[in-house]
């Protein structure tokens, strides 16, 4: 036997377009109030709103107009309790099994004020259906934090991705010199090689010059060789050294350096050139890295979001929240049939307040008939009741509403629908 509060029975008359009205309920699935428009189905469910819902659901003009009778409604419910609003002032009157009375706080312990007003609950933009799924679930908190992660690293990696297209086309527009040098070269360095070549040059030239002397004083001891004998054979023997260390010098060029040098801001614009290139194609590298290691830690925190939604007791198979808006089956509230919307509604509602065992629900053409009987399988096998009114009088509908009376469809199907576990 179900544990949630459900309404056993209700008596309505003299409210709003109401004249007479008994219902009894169907304990599981649906119960639809058909009539024609304007003939009190609505009134039906905006006095159970008042009776159960306290004073922020009475009606502005609570007593049917022209009636000379009070007003008068009772619902019981299946926790025993007795619930009534009649006289002049229509003060609430809660009874309890044993015969205690209490008020609306009792009432506000195992009724939803989403069961009673569901559109409230309908006409919420997607964020407001969101929160309050993750409510009901208890993960809003975490769950908000993961989306602001992955908000933070989503920017993160666009801002990453847009300056690696950046050094990616800057790199592939940079030309590249492959016949100059890897590094920078060094004009002091050439310099320097040249002057001491030129250095070993002036030395060359110096023992030239110090040959040239010696043979010339040779040339002059020549005519004295008689006296000078012993210094002639001397000098002769010094002139000898000194043409076996001439022999074999070899003056080097600097045309090469002289060039290098004159060129040398070319090559090093070149090689500039090249550092530069091999520089944004290493950036654009790190920066590709960078996009992958954010694309990872998103797919992370993703998966993390994951499963903490999939972890949840969510109150439908097919629900969940993505971006910060609630979603079914993997579509946003907007591109829901109207028969999912309910279906989803209903759930969620049902979950707010789990003592409460039904649900208010208007304007219920909407459905066709077989989406209407899909919807009552599904409320037959959560155990959950549904009072919803319908602009008919087809056999769907359990009661009719004509100019403010109750009375049973005599050509309702009574029989229980035919259906299997899990399907539709």
């Amino acid at each position: 036997m179900s544990t949630e509060t459900k309404i056993t029975s209700l008596e309505l008359e003299n409210i709003k377009r109401i004249k007479a009205v008994q219902i009894t309920p169907t304990e599981s699935g649906l119960t639809v109030i058909g009539g024609r428009n304007g003939q009190g189905k609505t009134s039906v469910l905006d006095a159970i709103m008042w009776i159960l819902g306290g004073e922020r659901y009475r009606p502005s003009e609570p007593k049917r107009e022209g009636s000379v009778t009070p007003l008068y409604g009772k619902i019981t419910l299946s926790n025993g309790l007795i619930v009534e609003r009649k006289g002049k002032n229509s003060d609430l009157k809660v009874i309890d099994p044993s015969g205690n009375r209490a008020g609306q706080q009792l009432l506000n312990e195992f009724i939803s004020q989403f069961a009673l007003d569901l559109p409230k609950f309908m006409n919420g933009n997607n964020k407001e259906k969101a929160d309050i799924l993750l409510q009901v679930i208890g993960v809003g908190d975490k769950l908000y934090e993961l989306d602001q992660q992955e908000k933070e690293l989503y920017n993160q990696r666009r801002t990453i991705g847009q300056i690696a297209d950046q050094k990616k086309k800057h790199a592939a527009e940079l030309p590249v010199y492959p016949d100059v040098p890897a590094e920078p070269i060094s004009a002091s360095e050439l310099i320097k090689e040249q002057q001491e070549i030129l250095a070993r040059n002036g030395e060359n030239q110096r023992k030239r010059e110090h040959m040239a002397e010696l043979q010339s004083e040779a040339d002059r001891l020549q005519k004295q060789i008689e006296e000078l004998l012993i210094k002639q054979a001397e000098i002769r023997n010094d002139l000898e050294i000194a043409q076996m260390d001439a022999k074999d010098l070899h003056d080097q060029s600097t045309a090469e350096l002289e060039k290098n040098i004159a060129d040398i801001e070319e090559i090093n614009r070149k090689i500039r050139m090249n550092l530069d290139k091999e520089k944004a194609e290493t950036e654009a590298q790190e920066y590709a890295e960078k996009y992958d290691a954010h694309t990872e830690k998103i797919e992370a925190v993703r998966k993390a979001r994951t499963d903490l939604l999939d972890g949840a007791n969510l109150p439908l198979e097919g629900l969940s929240v993505e971006d910060g808006e609630l979603t079914y089956k993997g579509f946003k509230w907007d591109n829901l049939s109207g028969a999912d919307q309910m279906k989803v509604g209903v759930a969620i509602v049902r979950k707010l307040n789990p003592k409460c065992g039904f649900v208010l629900l208007d304007k219920l053409e909407q459905m066709d008939i077989d989406t209407l009987n899909e919807f009552g399988h599904w409320l037959q096998q959560e155990d959950l009741q549904v009072i919803a009114t319908r602009v008919s009088t087809g056999d769907e509908c359990s009661i009719i509403i004509e100019d403010g009376y109750s009375k049973t469809n005599e050509k309702a199907d009574i029989a229980a629908p035919q259906w299997k576990a899990g399907e539709f």
